[in-house]
């Protein structure tokens, strides 16, 4: 069977994307850490050194023992023993101080580097993938996931270099004084069992605190879904369901939490309690062979004290892998995140839309992304350039779906729609959309000044180009009255101002971009009829020589259109203009007397 050469390559390209994609999400935090293994070097260098000298401590310690046991000890000694130990202090601290400080510092960097990596990672994702999740579960991925990885990188580096550099230097400087080899390996038998526990718990560990994540990313999508709608749940007076509902993912994350926490301080009471064994046969064995006079009264106390002092480290090693078992399940987290392939990207060689031309739909059959039935099928349609197109029909009949696929908001099967004779998914998306305006139904508004939700594809478009397009939506009235003006500063989601107000000001911010394309997804639906005549007024006239797709529900929206084609079931049922589809018996002249004469509305469903 003959395979086309264009499938085999765009078969080959899906593939090799995915692996760069997979590549590019496992190699998160080392291509980092690799990235700035100079500053990390310099740390852990300071941190060794740091330890190093600390562990001089005990055996000044010992050999000030020794010297007062065998009555030495003068005034100028202990002078320059009390120096001695002075230096030790300040050097380990100022010497510490500043490697934990590197670390920390690119603990901050990496955190920001990933969560800018994070939202541009977002920012190519397709809708079907953000139609999969909510709002919250995408903000943990920021807040939670990322703080977690910085956490145990920042700590990791510096407990884990001091900790072992402490261990090695305990064990190397109680050799110097004079402690039998066979004392030391007896004393620190008991951290043998270290590997152990660690194999056995962790694994647990880390799947529980994947567990926890979880948990916290469904609670952060359910308080973001309460505040969202509390509006609502104030209107219908629901306030102790919302509750009830909020209280369940806290009541989850409490029990995970409770789960992990004992699994957690069982692995890290277990670690030291293997030091506080250590200590306990210093005391035994080293005081024995004391009395024997195997070793002096110095070498004991200065065993105890590196005894004492490795408990310490253990503990910051029990902390460490703790930690990393944690984090571990967050940044497993965002490698999935970051290995998500977009359903919608460009082409190896992707070409450029240069000027307008003839839009085409040819036999187009679309089926959403896990649907079971086509949304549109069979949609032959071409658009003009300069031509105005009207689309109606009933919700849910394709009309958003076809601007969609215009968009690429959705890919559109190969051959099936094109700009001139370029297929549309040959077209780069920053030209392809870089040349249409969009206006939804919904108008979503930033929580800014109304001056940028208007010039939002254009910040610096001069205040004068702002004004006109809110002219032309009929909106620069309501603005003036604002004592700020354009400045006005709009709540989240535009809750400043009325429905119709932002429908108003997203279709300036569409009508502000200039585009060779504009489509108008039922973006008048809010206003009255009055306004919409302006509207549509201002439209005709700006936009003579401009391509313009109008989606509405009402007839006078797209009587002025050079063409009308009805939707119904994700078929083209009816085309024509204005005057040639009420002159047939059909949808739309049915639709239009509903309007027009005040017809039950459930004739024309």
């Amino acid at each position: 069977m003959q395979r086309s050469p264009a499938l085999i390559t765009a078969f080959h390209g899906a593939i090799r994307k995915r692996v760069e994609a997979h590549l590019k999400g496992k190699e998160l935090l080392k291509d980092y850490v690799t990235a700035h293994i100079p500053g990390y070097l310099l740390a852990v260098l300071l941190i060794i050194v740091a330890n190093v000298v600390q562990s001089a401590l005990p055996l000044v310690l010992g050999n000030f023992t020794d010297d007062l046991q065998r009555g030495t000890l003068n005034y100028n000694s202990v002078s320059q023993f009390a120096l001695l130990l002075l230096g030790i202090g300040v050097s380990y601290g100022v010497l510490f101080g500043l490697g934990q400080y590197q670390v920390m510092r690119l603990g901050r960097r990496f955190e920001f580097e990933v969560r800018q990596k994070l939202f541009d990672k977002f920012s190519t994702l397709s809708e079907h993938f953000f139609s999969k999740q909510g709002t919250g579960k995408l903000l943990s991925y920021v807040t939670n996931d990322v703080q977690s990885v910085r956490e145990s990188i920042s700590n990791g580096v510096t407990q884990t270099t001091n900790a072992v550099v402490l261990l090695l230097s305990c064990i190397v400087m109680m050799m110097i004084g004079n402690i039998p080899l066979s004392l030391i390996l007896i004393c620190i038998s008991p951290l043998v069992l270290i590997p152990l526990i660690v194999v056995r718990i962790g694994p647990q560990v880390r799947k529980r605190s994947m567990d926890v994540q979880e948990s916290l990313a469904g609670m952060t999508e359910s308080a973001e879904e309460q505040f969202g709608g509390i509006r609502v749940t104030k209107t219908f007076g629901t306030e102790e369901i919302a509750g009830n509902r909020f209280g369940e993912k806290v009541d989850l994350i409490r029990s995970t939490q409770l789960f992990l926490v004992r699994l957690s301080s069982l692995f890290q009471a277990s670690i030291p309690f293997l030091g506080s064994l250590s200590l306990v046969l210093a005391l035994l064995i080293g005081g024995t062979q004391t009395l024997n006079g195997t070793i002096t009264l110095g070498s004991f106390v200065s065993l105890t004290l590196y005894m004492r002092i490795i408990v310490g480290p253990l503990q910051q090693i029990g902390n460490v892998i703790n930690m990393m078992q944690r984090s571990g399940a967050s940044l497993e987290r965002v490698n999935r995140l970051m290995n998500e392939v977009p359903d919608v990207q460009n082409e190896e060689h992707a070409a450029a839309l240069e000027r307008p031309e003839v839009i085409r739909f040819e036999h187009l059959t679309f089926t959403y992304p896990g649907g079971r039935e086509p949304a549109l099928q069979d949609i032959d349609l071409a658009i003009r350039p300069g031509q105005t197109l009207g689309i109606v029909g009933r919700t849910g009949s394709g009309k958003t779906t076809l601007v969609k696929l215009l968009l690429r908001i959705y890919e559109p099967p190969r051959g099936s729609l094109f700009f001139g004779a370029t297929d549309i998914r040959d077209l780069s998306l920053e030209s392809l959309r870089g040349r249409l305006a969009y206006v939804p139904q919904d108008g979503f508004l930033f929580s800014t000044t109304i001056r940028d939700n208007i010039a939002f594809s254009d910040r610096e478009v001069p205040l004068e180009k702002v004004e006109k397009g809110a002219k032309r939506a009929m909106i620069y009235d309501n603005i003036s009255r604002f004592p700020e003006g354009f400045e006005t500063r709009l709540g989240e989601r535009g809750v400043t101002l009325s429905g119709g107000q932002r429908q108003r000001t997203s279709l300036a911010r569409g009508l502000t971009k200039k585009a060779q394309v504009l489509i108008l997804d039922d973006s008048m639906s809010a206003v009255d009829s009055v306004t919409e005549t302006g509207i549509l007024d201002n439209l005709i006239r700006e936009r003579r020589s401009k391509t313009t797709i109008i989606i509405s529900h009402r007839i006078s929206a797209v009587k002025h259109a050079d063409e009308i084609v009805v939707l119904s079931e994700g078929r083209i049922v009816q085309r024509g203009t204005h005057e040639e589809l009420l002159r047939r018996e059909g949808a739309y002249a049915m639709l239009h007397r509903l309007q027009e004469e005040g017809l039950r509305h459930d004739e024309f469903e």
